[in-house]
């Protein structure tokens, strides 16, 4: 593996080496090459929604070892998340308070978006950031694009583009829990007139701030390009590799008073006569994904012109654990004598394993003249999988047990397929009036068994799901420029979203959840001159039949997701940005939240007799929903040195939505200091050093967890009501040393 790597380095800088040879004969071809815009899904300054772009300048400054959600974290209404506490392996991402698999991400037009469980999986593209030329976010419904998950916000990201010129990069970030980053790119720039060439790879490696929870990541990007006066080809690949071991169990109050904040339930096996605790050392989760994308621009005129895109996904990947004093009949496992005892239940090691196919295609093809920008597309996209699991090893066994046996497998396969149209027609001066129409299909099949027992039938979940779905998405609205500095917009959209394939597995056997649907309307306004930003944001985000956990029990004792009638989050984004003379400038945004169910039945199941209890409530405030996130970012820039202060304030949430004291996050502020020094050397374009400090003033909080709530019943019938929770506990202050060099 290390011979590889050397191997794969030293190809990249005999590439890059040899290009510095190869001159460009015309300059001005170079000025009429066209770069592949696979954008038709992003907003414009004319659109009426509210987004936030991040350029490459930012993402170069922040890429420094954390996952790309915390990057995002810094626009309005997002917060970031990590399971081992210091931002490195499995990390995800809110907005507006909605989840991951609720929020689109397409990186060139292409669904990124798991298509079962509408989820990304930002820990399988690791360093992803430092092949991404720029990205917008887009909250509340914004405009029609491709993929699952497009409900409450949506995020494009743009990959880099070409160089004109060679080029060698190296970056390395080094710091605490073990943590390290080392990422090399090269490039030819231009040959002969048209063609390029760039490459990259990256290794990432952390220990975690939460106990055993390691994390090893390697990646590549390679892409290839023609560039014609009117037509270009770009051919992408990019692969992500990782290792990381389990830390979402996370931990209670209880357990951190007892243990540490950093205390690791996962892979538990026994504690020795001497008090020792130990340890599974696999219980990891281990996964490849390979993304192929050919992308193809075409201009037939200077108004008229057309983007494909054709892709395809491989992923494979599988998680290994420890379970204790499991039932052998759930593994289809017989049971054993030991010592004229019959062994009903033992401790094992299980397998559960996937593999993924998907691909497909999109288009656009876009009229953009005169007071007319209007765009006609789609896509068409196909995704198939394996889900199986193998027992590895149980306790003392007696009897056949092969290494490969196989306890469980089913299959899901799904259709998407959509096609939108929209335009943005400028009325009259400084007017745009907007519509944008999609209609989308899905059709979700389920077939095998699940990996939950069912103890009605004493066998697997039997799963046959056959679901399609039919969606229509309008949207439409106003912008309004009012002059150089002022713009009003208002718009107002539909979005429908199907279930996870979770929502299913996890439900009730004979009740199928319904789809989703929700209208956002949105109200802003902005002003701009050379100092000074600001902006103010209303939204209303009504939905209809979203699913939430209600705390009842499916006819396996999984936790149900249920359509809830009526729930809604409403809100004001503010943002402001001011440049002060002698290279100061400030950043600054706020969220302002309302989020609610209005009408909510949470069931409890006693734990003797499992007799249920109904408790009814009103306006309950929707899980995970802070009412208030504050962002701010003071940088300051003197003839290569810059320091900058980032700050966020994320206020109390909950866990669960019934709004109980013990199920609560407590707010926390966060702050990170980033000092960087830039100078040029003889030879070198460009070095970069500097550090960033985490978490600056030690703040002890937690950001994600989990919540539940039971009862028990006395003996004079009384009820009595307990709530747990587990929290995941985010590291102290940590530094991280890192160096860019550019050739």
């Amino acid at each position: 593996m290390r011979k590889r790597t050397l191997f794969g380095y030293l190809a990249l800088v005999a590439i890059a080496s040899a290009s510095h040879a190869q001159e460009v004969s015309n300059d001005s071809t170079l000025v009429s090459l066209q770069e592949v815009e696979i954008m038709s899904t992003r907003a414009t300054e004319t659109t009426p929604v509210a987004f936030t772009n991040i350029g490459k300048e930012k993402l170069e400054k922040m890429n420094t070892g954390i996952d790309l959600p915390y990057i995002i974290s810094t626009t309005p209404s997002a917060i970031a998340t990590s399971d081992a506490g210091a931002g490195i392996g499995y990390t995800s991402l809110r907005i507006r308070g909605t989840d991951a698999t609720r929020i689109n991400v397409t990186a060139n037009g292409i669904p990124v978006n798991d298509s079962e469980s509408h989820n990304v999986f930002w820990v399988n593209m690791p360093d992803l950031t430092s092949s991404i030329k720029d990205i917008q976010i887009q909250r509340g419904v914004g405009t029609s694009t491709n993929g699952a998950g497009a409900f409450g916000a949506s995020i494009n990201i743009k990959t880099s583009e070409f160089n004109t010129k060679p080029y060698i990069g190296f970056s390395s970030s080094a710091g605490s829990f073990g943590t390290h980053k080392e990422t090399l790119r090269a490039g030819t720039g231009i040959i002969a007139d048209h063609w390029s060439l760039d490459l990259r790879l990256s290794n990432i490696g952390s220990n975690g701030y939460i106990e055993r929870a390691k994390a090893r990541l390697n990646s590549y990007y390679m892409q290839g390009a023609y560039y014609g006066n009117n037509t270009t080809i770009r051919l992408i690949s990019y692969s992500g590799a990782e290792n990381t071991y389990h830390a979402w169990n996370y931990a209670s109050k209880e357990e951190m008073e007892l243990y540490g904040r950093r205390y690791n339930s996962c892979g538990y096996m026994f504690t020795d006569d001497n008090g020792k605790a130990h340890y599974y050392d696999n219980q990891t989760d281990n996964y490849i994904q390979h993304n192929i994308q050919l992308l193809a621009d075409h201009h037939f005129t200077d108004a008229l012109s057309m983007n494909i895109g054709l892709h395809y996904t491989k992923g494979d990947g599988y998680y290994q654990e420890y379970k204790s004093e499991r039932k052998l009949s759930e593994y289809a496992l017989q049971p054993f004598i030991v010592d004229g005892n019959e062994i009903k239940r033992a401790d094992l090691i299980r397998k559960k394993a996937m593999d993924n196919h998907f691909g497909g295609g999109i288009f656009s093809l876009t009229y953009k003249k005169g007071k007319v920008n209007a765009s006609f597309g789609g896509g068409a996209n196909r995704y198939f999988g394996n889900h199986f699991g193998n027992v590895l090893w149980v306790k003392e066994y007696v009897g056949d047990l092969r290494p490969d046996h196989e306890y469980y497998r089913n299959n899901g396969s799904k259709n998407d397929i959509n096609i939108y149209i929209k335009s943005d027609y400028n009325i009259t001066r400084g007017l745009n009036i907007y519509a944008d129409l999609q209609y989308r299909h899905i059709g979700y099949v389920i077939n095998g068994k699940n990996d939950k027992w069912n103890d009605a039938t004493n066998s697997l979940q039997e799963l046959d799901i056959n679901e399609k779905f039919d969606f229509f998405n309008p949207k439409a609205g106003l912008s309004w420029q009012i002059d150089n500095h002022n713009r009003l917009f208002a718009s107002a959209s539909m979005a429908h979203k199907e279930p996870t394939r979770n929502n299913y597995t996890d439900g009730k056997l004979h009740e199928h959840p319904k789809a989703e649907r929700l209208i956002d309307y949105e109200l802003g306004y902005t002003f701009a001159n050379h100092l000074l930003y600001a902006g103010a944001n209303l939204y209303f985000m009504d939905y209809k039949d979203q699913l939430v956990l209600t705390g009842e029990l499916n006819e396996i004792g999984e936790p149900l997701a249920a359509n809830i009638p009526d729930s809604y989050r409403a809100g004001v984004e503010l943002t402001a940005g001011f440049s002060f003379p002698f290279g100061l400038s400030w950043d600054a945004s706020a969220t302002f939240s309302r989020n609610r169910i209005k009408e909510f039945t949470e069931i409890l199941y006693d734990d003797n007799t499992y007799e249920r209890w109904e408790i009814k409530y009103k306006e309950t405030p929707i899980a995970f929903s802070p009412d208030i996130i504050v962002n701010s970012n003071i940088t300051y820039n003197w003839r290569g040195l810059e320091a900058s202060l980032q700050s966020q304030f994320v206020s109390k949430q909950y866990m669960s939505n019934t709004a109980q004291e013990e199920h609560i996050l407590d707010a926390y502020f966060v702050n990170n200091l980033r000092l960087a020094y830039s100078f040029k050397l003889k030879g070198v374009k460009n070095i970069t050093v500097g550090a960033t400090i985490y978490n600056l003033f030690n703040e002890e909080y937690e950001n994600n967890g989990y919540a539940g709530s039971g009862y028990y019943t006395d003996a004079d019938g009384t009820r009595h009501r307990y709530n747990y929770a587990g929290y995941a506990a985010q590291a102290g202050i940590n530094a991280m040393g890192h160096i860019n060099i550019e050739l």
